[in-house]
């Protein structure tokens, strides 16, 4: 027949058998640090290997007293412990001090170098976020408080906001070809913008989001792609090939979404202000516009009345140029007419002058003519024929 013990005396006896061994009592361990926690100055954390994981604590940290980080490969100096009350083991850690760089963190930085060396990481590749966003498509947990945060946010912020989600794993066996598979399914839809995202956790819970297939399947997709995973001091490989890292999954939402409320409040205040500043404006300018207005009247009278002037005097010279005008033609016109008068040919025969014709040709010379010939002589009142003579020239 079995013996029956107690919890309490079970407990006891394993926690005597880790004191009771010599070999086992302050001795050194490494391995990677992950799963980091503070609890007043007591640190609680995990070193690991490919084959194991060991739970550590330590207690009384001292302030400036080195503290590993998440991926950290470190040097542990200390003993075993079995936690009778909790029934929890343990291994109390004395010291600790770097060892090298851990697996994970290793890999990360490979990767990493590999990639921004490929050019993924480039500004000048990465699309910029639409405009005017209307759906948002989400690759994360169904169940997790992540997709209720980006859901409350985005529609408190903007209602009319659309939010599609694709249900994935987020860390996990299987995780990364989810998320693969959210990234292309959404890629193919009508949603302006893909957030993937997932709340903070160890460097083995954010992982996934540090595989090389994640990172070529977001730089492959044709719709922007914010990388919203862990915590804001958290970063991974696909923050930098994500076309935009948002620090938290909350702060993804309010960069993909336009507070509507928050608008309308400030436009309604621009409009207040602009309200004010014009009203201020007329009341401060009113009186200068009157007297601006009067200004006006008063130039554009004595400008009317400078002109009428104008005119009156030009109309003086005109008038006067043309009397002037008027004389000098009336001048010219007696002359000629007193000229006309003076070759008048009936004035001319009134001083006895007579026109004298052969075969109706006007003589003017004793020499056009020849004794016998036929002579025409028109006088004042009248024509004579007559027979020429006698020839005789003048002296």
């Amino acid at each position: 027949m079995s013996r029956v013990i107690s919890v309490s005396q079970f407990n006891t006896y394993v926690h005597n058998i880790f004191l009771s061994e010599e070999l086992l009592l302050n001795i050194q361990l490494y391995g990677e640090v992950s799963g980091v926690s503070y609890s007043g100055n007591n640190v609680y954390f995990s070193i690991k290997d490919e084959g194991a994981v060991l739970n550590c604590v330590k207690f009384g940290l001292k302030d400036g007293e080195y503290m590993a980080k998440e991926g950290e490969m470190v040097l542990v100096r200390g003993s075993p412990n079995y936690y009778i009350k909790g029934g929890r083991f343990s291994f109390n850690v004395i010291k600790i001090e770097p060892y090298g760089k851990g697996l994970l963190y290793q890999q990360f930085l490979e990767l990493k170098n590999k990639l921004e060396s490929l050019g993924y990481f480039d500004q000048s590749r990465k699309k910029p976020l639409p405009k005017n966003i209307r759906r948002i498509g989400v690759v994360s947990s169904e169940t997790g408080a992540v997709i209720q945060d980006i859901i409350d946010i985005a529609q408190r912020r903007n209602p009319l906001i659309d939010i599609v989600l694709y249900p994935a794993k987020v860390q996990g066996i299987g995780a990364e070809n989810t998320i693969i598979s959210g990234i292309e399914a959404l890629d193919k839809t009508d949603v302006d913008v893909i957030i993937i995202a997932r709340g903070g956790g160890s460097a083995e819970d954010l992982s996934t989001f540090n595989a090389e297939s994640v990172a070529l399947a977001i730089v492959a997709a044709n719709k922007p792609i914010i990388s919203a995973v862990g915590h804001e001091t958290d970063f991974t490989i696909a923050d930098f090939v994500a076309d935009l890292r948002a620090p938290t999954p909350s702060a993804a939402a309010e960069l993909v979404t336009i507070d509507l409320v928050k608008l309308f409040h400030e436009m309604q205040n621009y409009a207040q202000r602009l309200l004010r500043l014009f009203t201020n404006i007329f009341e401060v300018n009113k009186n200068q516009i009157d007297i601006l207005y009067n200004q006006m009247l008063i130039a554009i009278k004595n400008s009317i009345n400078e002109k009428i002037v104008d005119i009156n005097s030009f109309n003086s010279r005109l008038v006067n140029s043309a009397n002037i005008d008027i004389q000098n033609i009336t001048h010219k016109f007696d002359l000629l007419s007193q000229r006309l008068e003076n070759l008048n040919p009936v004035k001319i025969f009134r001083l006895g002058y007579a026109q004298i014709e052969k075969q109706g040709n006007i003589l003017n010379s004793v020499e056009n003519v020849s004794l016998g010939d036929d002579l025409t002589i028109h006088l004042l009142d009248g024509i004579l024929e007559t027979k020429v003579t006698k020839k005789q020239k003048g002296s």
